[in-house]
């Protein structure tokens, strides 16, 4: 096997998504590793420089390890992979955003352009680290942006598994690199700026600490005279500008509609009784919006929020294993809501373990939830109740994987054998829980809140010895009264 960087490829694969930051950071975590190749040609050494065109924006770094195939791999498994690898070292994959558009998913143009990929300056051996063990780190003008690793709750992908999958489509042969996805903190670069990549190892044999060294690479202003009449010019969208720089407040753009509540739609919500939206729902021709068999945690609770959904399904071992452990998605979820947002479970029903416990409650509360509904149990239930609203089915001490996979997450879920959307808004109370749709709620809190004034006034009638008939609702001369009544306040 060679024991040298390679400088031209036979091949370059990428890894779209492989860190769980990276997948946390975006909001999305993939299902399987995917794909996409990058020209031979954009190889470079350590110390090169890196054009970023004239005229364009959003030149990104991706500090990566890349791992160079030694001998021919084709369909080995996992447990075999790493046999077939001569060994790793640091990697950049640059990618000019502004070219993803005309791209389409290809990264043909954004990421293939000379230069954009070096590699080095050393290779560590294989045979002497071990593939979960290995760290990333990249610095930008000194200062340490990125500081992953390759252990089980870090990525997605094992290095192992990357190289198997790639291995039963086409043969990966001596000297081919794969770029094994980056983690959280790429960001933009601009010229003037100094990117500098290292991989580290500790010894199988010895112990000691093993380096690629660092990946060193400046960035310069180059020729952006793109010629339309060829085909597509660069063009920055702002879900681009967001990509690349990794958040819209990096990006230095206002936020997005997060689908919050406006907070007079909010405080009306607040002052109206589930019992009342739900005979407005009903008014619209809405029946199935009450999610069954939920009470508050602690009797007195009050809810309102937008629905983040979360789904589970029922517990088979080998899919637990898969999708229980790590960073799942009921973890995912909880980790990525927003200020006044419910998490809303379906959990079927079952009672029989926890969907939640106290963690994940104080994750939710530090986030600015608004609250927790399931359909299934609850552990630590009395800290739990006195950290946010929580409405469930029942309490349990057992642990999730007793009859739960975390599975899925914003999606339609059931919960109660009520329909949720994420977005949609809940109202709480002790009656229970309702969804209100959420282009409705402004219409359907006016109408409830409008009925709660007249049922009281009825009820002030009744309470001073008044028959309900004609009173309850009013019609006739009641209905005058009340009219009268209402208009003096």
């Amino acid at each position: 096997m060679s024991t040298a960087v390679p400088s031209r490829p036979g091949k370059i694969i990428a890894v779209h998504v492989a860190y769980e930051s990276r997948s946390a950071q975006r909001g999305k975590r993939p299902a399987a590793p995917s794909y996409f190749l990058k020209a031979s040609s954009s190889v470079a050494p350590s110390g090169a420089t890196i054009e970023r065109p004239a005229g364009t924006k959003l030149l990104a770094f991706e500090g990566e390890i890349a791992v160079v195939i030694g001998s021919p791999a084709h369909r080995v498994t996992a447990h075999e992979a790493w046999d077939h690898v001569a060994g790793v070292t640091a990697s950049n994959d640059f990618g000019l955003y502004d070219l993803k558009t005309p791209d389409k998913g290809s990264n043909v143009r954004s990421k293939s352009r000379d230069g954009y990929t070096p590699l080095g300056p050393n290779l560590i051996p294989a045979a002497e680290v071990d593939p979960q063990e290995l760290t990333i780190r990249t610095w930008v003008n000194g200062s340490l942006v990125q500081d992953d690793g390759t252990g089980p709750d870090q990525l997605i992908f094992p290095l192992t598994q990357i190289i198997a999958d790639l291995s039963q489509h086409f043969t990966l042969e001596s000297g081919d690199v794969i770029l094994t996805g980056t983690p959280a903190g790429s960001t933009v670069v601009a010229p003037g700026d100094v990117v500098e990549v290292e991989v580290t190892g500790a010894s199988s044999a010895s112990g000691e600490q093993l380096s690629s060294g660092r990946l060193r690479t400046e960035v310069v202003e180059g020729p952006g005279d793109f010629d339309a009449a060829l085909g597509s010019t660069p063009a920055v969208t702002e879900a681009l500008a967001a990509d690349a720089w990794g958040s819209r407040e990096e990006a230095g753009l206002p936020p997005e509609d997060d689908g919050s509540l406006p907070a007079g739609l909010r405080e009306k919500l607040e002052k109206a009784p589930t019992a009342g939206l739900s005979a407005q729902l009903r008014a619209r021709g809405l029946n199935n919006v009450v999610i069954d068999g939920v009470r508050p945690l602690k009797p007195g609770t009050t809810l309102v929020g937008v629905a983040k959904t979360l789904r589970f399904v029922p517990n088979r071992e080998d899919l637990f294993k898969s999708h229980g452990g790590g960073y799942n998605a009921q973890k995912r979820a909880f980790d990525s809501l927003k200020p006044g947002e419910v998490i809303v479970i379906e959990a079927r029903g079952e009672s029989g373990s926890g969907t939640l416990g106290d963690i994940l409650a104080l994750r939710a509360k530090s986030l600015g939830a608004a609250g927790v509904v399931t359909d299934g149990g609850v552990r630590d239930a009395s800290e739990v109740a006195g950290i946010l609203p929580v409405f469930a089915t029942a309490k349990n001490p057992a642990v999730l994987g007793r009859k739960h996979v975390p599975w899925e997450s914003d999606v339609a879920v059931a919960c109660g054998n009520a329909t949720v959307l994420p977005g949609d808004v809940i109202v709480g109370d002790d009656d229970g829980v309702i969804v209100i749709p959420r282009d409705l709620a402004e219409d359907v809190v006016d109408a409830a809140l409008e009925k709660e004034t007249e049922d009281g006034w009825v009820a002030d009638q009744v309470a001073a010895g008044n028959p309900v008939d004609g009173l309850f609702p009013p019609t006739g001369e009641w209905k005058a009264k009340f009219e009268e009544w209402k208009s003096s306040r």
